[in-house]
């Protein structure tokens, strides 16, 4: 029997990028259930207003086993999961994070003003004394290896540096500031390292224009294809338990290239999380009038782990996610993390299957790979007027060229570039010029 809840939803926005814990739900999901956020407006629960539906034991064996296989060696060393690798705090892998105490004192120093009429009052003591904790996701690191040359112990460093321009005047500590953090702080700024990946395929954004597939994809495809049969149980079931939010997202991916869906499915893309901790987050990318769907799977099909509930705080309800259960959910709109994984050395790989909203943008799967080439070509080609070392071949307006249209002519065909660019006609070519 499936037990049916319709609870309030509460505002919880401050929640997000912290680690959620018991305190931030009252009962735990164990069985089938039906979770609805509480419509005061129209009173009837459906796929308008629906949370999440949990089921268990949907997986057999064979298919967990095919998943763990095709998926395992997706979830890599990351630091792109941003909100959701959680809060800076101590370490991050072998770098040593800037503190928000420490951003606080160095912006206080750069803001203050060159003089002062309160001769009490210093920006440094004040940015301490006001200092609040601060859980950002993301920040610099300090470069250790340039620390060590000044002969002062790393965890002395910056207080050992505060004492030396506390005397100084205002404008003097900007000048030894600006010369420290562009000496001992890294311009980058990283966030958690977490073991995170993407499997299938991906939409184009402005580093890497054009869709394709994901690198681990691209280079295990057989491996990949294991993880079907799970996949394809896996929409089954969203069909029979959300018909109208299938409907959706199968009428979107059909719209799509077939290479860039998983067979006989509606996901284009899966995020594989090995042994991942997240924080309070939403999902983003994914097509917003489908669902998430989330399961998980270990090497033997058994539970090696204790906690890790998965945690909806703005409905104070948390979910216990066994290998071979699945959990729909509203992932794009609602706040959602998981609790501290307990046990010894634990895996548990979660994979949450998706169609990507952009991925409707792109072009045939032959389109995609010729903008891929494209760019290859000019990042490869030493001639090119705009190459220089460490070139990535992208350029602003580069997809509006006569070099892109007599590439895509050429290689492409003169229909494909009449599909894809129907106002290329009107530019003229360097032989129109003679």
């Amino acid at each position: 029997m499936v037990k049916q809840l319709t609870i309030e939803k509460h505002d919880c926005e401050q929640l997000l990028g912290q680690w959620l814990d018991d305190s931030h739900y009252d009962q735990i999901i164990t069985a089938d259930t039906d979770l609805y956020a509480l419509d005061r407006v129209n009173e009837v629960n459906n796929e308008d207003n629906i949370i999440f539906k949990f089921r268990k034991g949907v997986f057999s064996k064979e298919e967990q086993e095919g998943a763990y296989a095709g998926l395992y060696e997706a979830a890599i060393e990351t630091q792109n999961r941003g909100l959701a690798a959680g809060p800076r705090a101590g370490q991050n892998g072998k770098r040593d994070w800037v503190t928000p105490l420490q951003e606080d004192v160095l912006d206080a120093i750069f803001t203050a003003p060159d003089s002062s009429l309160d001769a009490d009052f210093d920006a440094i003591e004040n940015a301490i004394a006001r200092h609040k904790p601060d859980d950002a996701g993301r920040g610099r690191v300090w470069l250790r290896d340039n620390i060590k040359k000044t002969g002062v112990e790393y965890s002395e460093f910056f207080d050992w540096w505060l004492d030396s321009v506390r005397p100084l005047s205002a404008k003097e500590r900007k000048v030894e500031a600006k010369n420290m953090v562009k000496k001992y702080i890294s311009d980058t700024s990283y966030a958690n390292t977490v073991n995170s990946g993407i499997a299938g395929w991906f939409d184009r954004y402005p580093r890497i224009p054009y869709g394709r597939a994901t690198s681990y994809t691209e280079k295990n495809p057989d491996m990949f294809s294991l993880s079907y049969p799970y996949l394809q149980t896996l929409a089954r079931k969203f069909e029979e338990l959300l018909p109208e939010r299938y409907s959706k997202q199968i009428e979107f991916t059909n719209a799509i290239d077939p290479k860039f869906v998983v067979p006989e499915t509606p996901y284009t893309t899966l995020t594989v999380n090995k042994t991942f901790r997240t924080a309070a987050h939403r999902d983003a990318g994914d097509f917003t009038k489908g669902f998430s769907n989330i399961s998980c799977i270990s090497p033997d099909g058994k539970k090696s782990w204790d906690g890790c509930l998965f945690v909806l705080p703005e409905y104070r309800i948390a979910v216990e996610l066994h290998p071979g259960d699945l959990l729909l959910v509203n992932n794009h709109d609602g706040i959602h993390g998981n609790t501290q994984i307990l046990g010894d050395d634990p895996i548990r790989i979660s994979i949450v299957a998706y169609a990507r909203e952009k991925m409707a943008n792109l072009g045939s799967f032959e389109y995609e790979t010729l903008r891929k080439n494209f760019v290859d070509h000019r990042r490869l080609n030493e001639e090119h007027a705009e190459w220089r070392p460490l070139w990535n071949g992208v350029s602003p307006n580069m997809w509006e060229t006569q070099e892109w249209y007599d590439y895509l002519a050429e290689h492409g065909g003169q229909d494909m570039l009449s599909k894809y660019h129907p106002n290329s006609a009107g530019v003229a070519t360097l032989e129109d010029l003679f």
